[in-house]
């Protein structure tokens, strides 16, 4: 007999797989704005130099103002990924405990503890009109307990359910998340890396009109490439993470780790819940649908994105230099039809590090920037 699709997700949870895709859906919606915010025409952070003694400095002077509607949805995300866990918890209390009392149903909520002390000190407040799933001893609160922060040795801080509460409390009683630009990453054009991962990261902070960037002896010019990304404050503390691996890495465990965890009470079931699956129409199977759903994120399709937004700018340079008489809006052309996926693939291949000595690497990327050129003359051929 065939098993049905997540049989490890009962009926009264099937709502957490539509949330997770509520969520996903707003997360890629925020893609969709910072993709549009990181590849203006002039670029998000203007610079200039000023000569002071015997350097110039590059200063920055102005900075693109991040739309108003990334803060408000990153607080709403925040809070539909708090909801489904408080959701799954209640659904399981009534399940266990029956329809519970107004006194009751008030004491049912997930704490974000960052020592065993504090845990128990959250069972005991809540007191004798607790449900009786919520008591000293009962599974439900041995299950709450596996997913608290003080699990995650040396920083607790940083286990995803106290970002997730930290952000969610500062979002709901003060004021949406706190966004700012930052600089992920930068390199001086004549060092530039072979791949995108040998980058150095900067410092979590934002930049500021008037920040000095860079300093070089007057008379030598140093062109820089910078990858500015927009980062999120963590309330409360000096730390600017970059936004979308914020939301990720918390979607990322509401996903795999604590809805399956709370749900079964044990290590997390396969298959996991998809990131996604068809939640803007009425499903007469229900389970198909999420069946049907897909494992890649919103954060990956936007960290993709962003990847050969880049890669095309940087395909396009290198093979007009490595042919210049191959016309640079013929390779800009090929490259704008290529899928993303595409793109990156064509740009692995080029930054691809082979075990080779250095005369034999060099002939490879010859080779594969000879086979990038002919893809771009071939295209513009497809028509003659």
């Amino acid at each position: 007999m065939t098993r049905p699709p997540y049989d490890w997700l009962p009926d009264r949870h099937l709502g957490t797989a539509a949330a997770l895709a509520h969520a996903d859906a707003i997360i890629g919606q925020i893609s969709d704005l910072l993709l549009d915010y990181q590849t203006v025409p002039d670029g998000v952070i203007g610079l200039r130099n000023v000569v002071v003694g015997d350097v110039v400095r590059t200063v920055v002077e102005s900075l693109a103002p991040i739309p108003r509607k990334v803060p408000l949805l990153v607080a709403d995300v925040l809070v539909v990924m708090r909801n489904a866990l408080e959701h799954t918890l209640f659904a399981e209390v009534e399940f266990l405990d029956g329809r519970l009392a107004e006194d009751s149903a008030k004491r049912v909520e997930i704490p974000a503890t960052t020592c065993p002390e504090d845990f128990e000190k959250w069972v005991a407040a809540r007191g004798k009109k607790a449900p009786p799933s919520l008591t000293v001893g009962s599974d439900l609160v041995a299950r709450i307990e596996r997913l608290q922060p003080y699990h995650l040795p040396g920083d607790p801080a940083r286990h995803p359910l106290a970002r997730l509460v930290l952000h969610t409390n500062h979002a709901k009683h003060r004021e949406p998340a706190i966004t700012s630009v930052r600089i992920a990453a930068m390199y001086e054009d004549e060092s530039r890396p072979e791949s995108i991962h040998e980058l150095e990261e900067r410092p979590e902070v934002p930049v500021l009109v008037g920040d000095v960037i860079g300093e070089v002896p007057v008379g030598k010019v140093v062109p820089i490439t910078m990858f500015p990304t927009i980062g999120i404050n963590r309330p409360g503390t000096d730390l600017w993470p970059v936004l979308m691996t914020e939301l990720d890495e918390i979607f990322k465990w509401v996903r795999t780790q604590a809805l399956p965890r709370l749900v079964t009470g044990g290590d997390p079931p396969q298959p996991s819940l998809p990131c996604r699956y068809e939640v803007s129409l009425g499903h007469d199977d229900e389970r198909a649908a999420i069946a049907q759903g897909s494992d890649v994120s919103a954060a990956h399709r936007h960290g993709q994105r962003l990847t050969a937004a880049s890669a095309r700018l940087d395909l396009a340079e290198i093979i007009t230099e490595f042919d210049s008489e191959v016309p640079d809006e013929q390779v800009i052309e090929w490259l704008d039809l290529l899928s993303d996926d595409e793109v990156n693939a064509r740009a692995e291949r080029l930054g691809a590090r082979p075990q080779l000595p250095p005369p034999t690497r060099a002939r490879y990327i010859r080779r594969i920037l000879g086979e990038l050129r002919d893809e771009a003359v071939t295209f513009a051929q497809r028509d003659d």
